[in-house]
Order: C-alpha cells, then sequence, then structure tokens
C-alpha cells in the first residue's frame, strides 16, 4: 500500500514540475503598428514566469515560455501589446503609439543631443543601474569588499540585457550628434544640392561620430566640399549596392 502511495506522490510531483521542463526559447519581433518599421528599446515580459528581456537594435529577441504563456511588449511612448504564447515558432508584436506619428517635421529649439542623451538615462534608469558593475565592490566598516551576490547578478540575463540597452542608447546619441553637425541646412548652403542627389550624398558621405565632435564649423565645411567634389566626378563612389528583394509572408500572431 505505501508502495503505491510513493508511485502516486511520483507521478504528481513529476506532474507539477514537468510545466517547467516545457519551457523554451522563443523568438519574436516588435514592429510599429503604423509603419511597420522594427522598434528597440522595448521590454518583453514573461507574465507567467517572470521573466524579462529587452529587444535588439533589429527588433528582434529571444525570451524562453512555454505554450499558454502570456507575454508583454511595454515601450516608452508606445501602447503596450499582449500575446498569449500558442505553437507559432515567431512571437510578432506589434505597438501602438501613444501620441500621432508625423512622418516628417520642422522642430524650432530642438534638443541637443546630450539632452536627448540625458532623459534617455532618466527613462531607463533601472538598466543603467544594473549595467553599472561599480555596485560590486562595497565599502563597510570593516573596510572594502565583493558582493557575491553583486558578482552572480553581474552575469545574469537581466544584467546582459540592460547592458545591451545603454549600448543602443550610447549608439543612438552617436547618431544623433552626427544628425545635429552634419544637417540638410548645411548641405544644402555649401552644395546646393536637392531632394534625391541631396539625400544620397548625405548617405554616402555621412562622417563619421569621431569627426563630427572635433571638427570646427570650417572643417565640417570643408569636409562637405571636398566630399561634393568627389560626388560630382563620381556619384556612385561611395554608394553601397543594392540588397537582393526577400519576400518574407510575415502574419500577425493573433
Amino acid at each position: 500500500m505505501r508502495t503505491r502511495l510513493y508511485i502516486l506522490f511520483f507521478i504528481l510531483f513529476l506532474g507539477k514540475i514537468n510545466p517547467l521542463f516545457a519551457q523554451k526559447q522563443i523568438e519574436g519581433i516588435v514592429f510599429d503598428m503604423d509603419t511597420k518599421q522594427r522598434i528597440a528599446k522595448v521590454n518583453i515580459r514573461n507574465v507567467s514566469s517572470g521573466g524579462e528581456v529587452f529587444n535588439n537594435s533589429k527588433g528582434e529577441f529571444q525570451i524562453k515560455a512555454k505554450k499558454g504563456d502570456v507575454l508583454i511588449a511595454s515601450s516608452k511612448g508606445f501602447h503596450g501589446d499582449t500575446v498569449k504564447v500558442e505553437d507559432s515558432p515567431v512571437i510578432l508584436f506589434y505597438l501602438k503609439r501613444a501620441t500621432i506619428y508625423l512622418q516628417e517635421v520642422t522642430v524650432k529649439g530642438r534638443k541637443t543631443p546630450e539632452e536627448i542623451l540625458q532623459q534617455e538615462r532618466e527613462n531607463y534608469n533601472k538598466a543603467y543601474r544594473l549595467a553599472d558593475p561599480g555596485s560590486v565592490f562595497s565599502v563597510g566598516p570593516t573596510g572594502a569588499g565583493v558582493s557575491i551576490n553583486a558578482i552572480y547578478s553581474l552575469f545574469s540575463r537581466e544584467v546582459k540585457n540592460a547592458k545591451r540597452l545603454t549600448r543602443l542608447i550610447e549608439n543612438d546619441y552617436k547618431e544623433n550628434m552626427i544628425d545635429y553637425k552634419f544637417t540638410e541646412a548645411l548641405v544644402v548652403k555649401v552644395t546646393g544640392l536637392k531632394d534625391e542627389r541631396l539625400k544620397d550624398f548625405m548617405i554616402q558621405y555621412r562622417p563619421s561620430y569621431f569627426f563630427v565632435i572635433s571638427a570646427t564649423e570650417y572643417q565640417m565645411t570643408t569636409y562637405i566640399q571636398s566630399s561634393y567634389e568627389q560626388y560630382i566626378s563620381n556619384p556612385a563612389l561611395k554608394r553601397l549596392p543594392l540588397l537582393p528583394d526577400i519576400t518574407l509572408d510575415i502574419k500577425p500572431y493573433k
């Protein structure tokens, strides 16, 4: 009789732990519902297990989940989206902007790259705290010490995702700095280019971050002028070859 009870208990025990082992790595992509472009800096949380990750610069993410789990995607400036995990190999999120999206706007008194970076750091304060390893070393009454829990946390999935997010924010800052110095207005003033040729020139001859942070206004103007002379002599000199057309049959996951 006791043996039967043990067997019954063992079967029930296996039934309870089986869902834990049923978890697997789920892949997904996050899109802007209006523009259908991919969105970065999105937090994906598994409500059922408590796990959470940030997606990468391509809008892609991986998270552990099992069938029936509920995933929520959220990002500043967007309404959240909820998806229940079923049998689809890829999870697709479509986030709707919380404010009206304008394709092209003219903004007076726009924020500097430094102001944008500071705002991003405030918005993602938790990610910066997790990504900062300074808290591993502590100073107490007995002197400097090392926190074992902090060392363990330093290599956790959440910390790795936080570091990835902070790298994305820093890269955005560099791109904003280039846009702030290498403007359409300045290029038009120096070259007189317009419309498609203006866009083509600015893509081909976009300067590096390290150049724009050290260049004076005169050096920037000289760079644009010399680049323009190259562009006139050979408009396709630095143009990247077109990528082959790839058709993807991606349908919204419901």
